[in-house]
């Protein structure tokens, strides 16, 4: 034990040591009240790295003295997730706890991987645990999403990181027999951006390389032992989603100036530049849209040119995407038309194909008149002519709706021309 990691040593292994998501698990919190009665759901655990997801997984499976299994997104397939199925289902007595299976970093399983958890999940013969640092619900596949609760896990604010760290110092098996000295704080904690365990490698850090029982912390020393420039930031903490948020928000709100500020932030604290342009191409199609189609042609530019010219003069492409998207008009049509009609979908399921607008490459498929009475558009003056392109059940259903800016208003006259009432009310 000795030979772990300050963090490892320290990993709570009851909910009276675990430190932070109150929310949570604090006294009359929902996820508290279910292990208190011991019956927890399959769930999946959303947050950055280092607030505890893996630990509180394996505190809430000893609470409920469940089999617990652990595989890795990274380095676990299907064959892998079906085995331990199969010891799970061996390991499962009549009227026992299900075995909880939790898998760490789930949004790097593919749609099969996943598709393989979900006759174990439904029929209980596992209760997964999931963690992920990302959106679940854009990275796990519905029908899983919909078996699972999520819930969100906070990164640890600083009366919940001083508190570990005075518990650290008082009661590690290795750190209580030195003198410590938390002279100042502000150092370590502004560099653990909100992860435990960044907090407790960076104090195991600079205790190591102090000689003698007596260490005293101070700022200075943190920034030295660290060697890192001041305004670097921890590309998987705290820090990193925030100013990423907070760029993406200013761009949408058109404001260049604070744009351009979030981007000096990143470009300074050692961000991937492709990350950023990443969400500049996001951000182009998801809040300039229709408004400004040239937005999404440059910000993809951008993407290219990155990878061409590389660092530091990159920084010049990433800026002028920036200030472009920044002031440009804004329109998220198309963002809520791919919602409203999924939504409908997911409410209608599969409706058939039109006979007329279905593909007949058979004799068999012709004479099932697939395809009959299909009207070419280009026969047609102005490239055009009426005919229903919906199913049946959706011929009067209006998913793209126009937003008010000149683009946009353009498209809707000249749809307004060609199909009458129909858009009348876009």
């Amino acid at each position: 034990m000795l030979n772990q990691p300050l963090a490892e040593r320290m990993r709570p292994k009851s909910l009276d040591d675990y430190i932070g998501q109150r929310h949570l698990v604090g006294e009359g919190a929902v996820l508290r009240k279910m292990i208190d009665a011991g019956r927890v759901p399959s769930f999946i655990l959303w947050g950055p790295p280092g607030v505890g997801k893996t630990t509180l997984a394996q505190i809430i499976a000893d609470r409920l003295e469940a089999p617990f299994y652990m595989l890795s997104a990274v380095n676990s397939g299907v064959k892998d997730v079906r085995e331990v199925i199969e010891k799970a289902k061996s390991n499962r007595f009549f009227n026992a706890v299900s075995p909880v299976l939790f898998i760490d970093e789930i949004h790097r399983f593919s749609k099969s991987q996943q598709d393989s958890l979900l006759n174990a999940v439904e029929k209980g013969v596992v209760t997964l645990f999931g963690a992920t640092t990302e959106n679940p619900s854009f990275e796990v596949i519905r029908p899983l999403l919909s078996r699972c609760q999520v819930y969100v896990l906070k990164s640890l604010g600083k009366d919940d990181l001083l508190a570990l760290l005075h518990k650290a110092v008082e009661e590690d098996i290795v750190l209580k027999e030195k003198n410590i000295k938390l002279t100042e704080t502000d150092a370590v904690l502004r560099y653990s951006g909100g992860d435990a365990r960044k907090l407790l490698n960076i104090l195991d850090l600079v205790v190591s390389a102090e000689e003698g029982d007596t260490v005293e912390i101070t700022d200075a020393k943190v920034v030295e032992r660290l060697q890192e420039n001041p305004a670097a930031y921890d590309k998987g903490g705290e820090m990193h989603y925030d100013i990423i948020s907070a760029f993406i928000k200013s761009v949408r709100g058109s404001d260049p100036d604070a744009a351009v500020y979030w981007l000096a932030r990143m470009v300074a604290g050692g961000e991937d530049p492709e990350f950023i342009a990443r969400r500049l191409l996001i951000s182009a199609a998801e809040d300039i849209g229709l408004a400004n189609p040239n937005a999404l042609l440059l910000a993809n530019a951008c993407f290219d040119a990155l990878r061409k010219i590389g660092w530091p003069e990159g920084r010049i492409i990433l800026a002028e995407t920036t200030v472009y998207l920044a002031t440009s008009p804004k329109s998220n049509s198309a963002y809520l038309s791919i919602d409203e009609a999924l939504a409908f979908v997911e409410r209608t399921g599969n409706l058939p194909v039109p006979l007329h607008l279905r593909n007949a490459p058979t004799k068999l498929m012709a004479e099932l008149d697939y395809g009959k009475e299909y009207k070419y558009a280009h026969d047609y003056e102005n490239h055009f002519i009426k005919q229903d392109y919906l199913p049946l059940e959706a011929r009067h259903e209006h998913f793209w709706k126009a937003q008010p800016n000149p683009a946009e208003s353009k498209l809707l006259e000249h749809m307004k021309r060609l199909w009458g009432d129909r858009h009348s009310e876009s």
